[in-house]
């Protein structure tokens, strides 16, 4: 019995050094990592979080980029920080294809890391060189199946969101289509254009001042509905039921951290999303603030990675 309570005691003391550790935290500088190069949507999305992250917490919030291995290098540094909430890593979708396409990851995705929240998401869309002579995603399959092994399409690199759109889209409709992959979307567009690649796979956002230049032929966006910044476009479901392909951007911890702390970082990160200054500079990159509860985001990462396992399966793919 004396042991027993001995027991209790240490983890009333343990409760109540987590809870004193959320409620002081932070005291020092926190590092926000990003597991891609400087640039683009999630470079900003950190930067917004720097800036009103510092002004909550009162502490140095510092933006760090540790790119390589298809975001890879960057979370395995999260996965193997200390678990005092001071190391919070970015991670977009690419976080829950790696688990299926990458065989020899150093560490488990969801064994080693916690979701913090799910912070914003970004529709895809696939245009078409202007020489294509297709016009929506109904002729784009049938020319596909009458031109078996003609069709390529470019993406902003193996492992990406639009990487595995393309594969998704090959699975579904049954065609096939040659994946050309770019260190970046910057060198696919003029490709593109000129007709080198037939295809691009790419945020609406990025796409979307060459579709409205008429360098690009829109044929659909992946999201499961159509997009309030380009409400012309048709969604792949709309002739692919249930398709549904979306770049997301969240948050993630070691899963050593502590539960009270991940809560706590959650909730400021979620009251961030939700000021009108980070909505308003989220809208002009294209993206769409959600913001959830750690728990709901391990559920979404569950759920993700064994749809995108289903996905490379079925289709061969690899992170080449």
């Amino acid at each position: 019995m004396k042991i027993f309570k001995h027991l209790l005691a240490i983890g009333a003391c343990a409760v109540l050094s987590f809870t004193a550790m959320a409620q002081s935290f932070p005291s020092r500088p926190v590092t926000i990592i990003v597991p891609n190069a400087p640039g683009g949507a999630i470079d900003i999305l950190a930067r917004l979080l720097e800036r009103q992250l510092t002004e909550t917490w009162k502490q140095p919030v510092l933006v760090v980029y540790r790119a390589g291995a298809g975001t890879v290098i960057g979370t395995d540094f999260v996965a193997k920080s200390p678990p005092d909430g001071y190391t919070i890593g970015l991670v977009v979708t690419a976080h829950v294809i790696n688990p299926s396409l990458r065989k020899n990851l150093p560490f488990d995705t969801q064994k080693d890391l916690s979701g913090v929240s799910l912070l914003a998401s970004s529709p895809i869309v696939l245009t078409a060189a202007p020489s294509l002579p297709v016009n929506n995603l109904q002729e784009l399959i049938a020319f596909a199946k009458k031109n078996p092994n003609k069709l390529s399409y470019a993406s902003p690199g193996s492992g990406s969101s639009m990487h595995l759109g393309g594969e998704l889209l090959k699975t579904t409709a049954g065609i096939n289509m040659l994946h050309t992959p770019y260190k970046g979307s910057g060198g696919a567009y003029p490709d593109v254009i000129a007709g080198r690649v037939d295809l691009l796979i790419d945020p609406l956002f990025s796409s979307l001042p060459h579709i409205k230049a008429g360098l690009l032929k829109p044929i659909a966006i992946m999201s499961p509905v159509r997009s309030s910044i380009a409400s012309n476009l048709p969604t792949f479901a709309e002739t692919l039921p249930n398709f549904s392909v979306e770049s997301v951007f969240g948050a993630v911890v070691s899963s050593r951290t502590p539960r009270e702390l991940v809560n706590r970082i959650s909730v400021d990160l979620n009251k961030v999303l939700q000021s009108p200054e980070t909505r308003v500079r989220m809208a002009e990159i294209g993206l769409t603030p959600v913001g959830t509860t750690p728990e709901q985001f391990d559920v979404f990462i569950k759920t993700e990675i064994e749809k995108w396992a289903k996905v490379v399966k079925a289709s061969g793919a690899s992170a080449d």
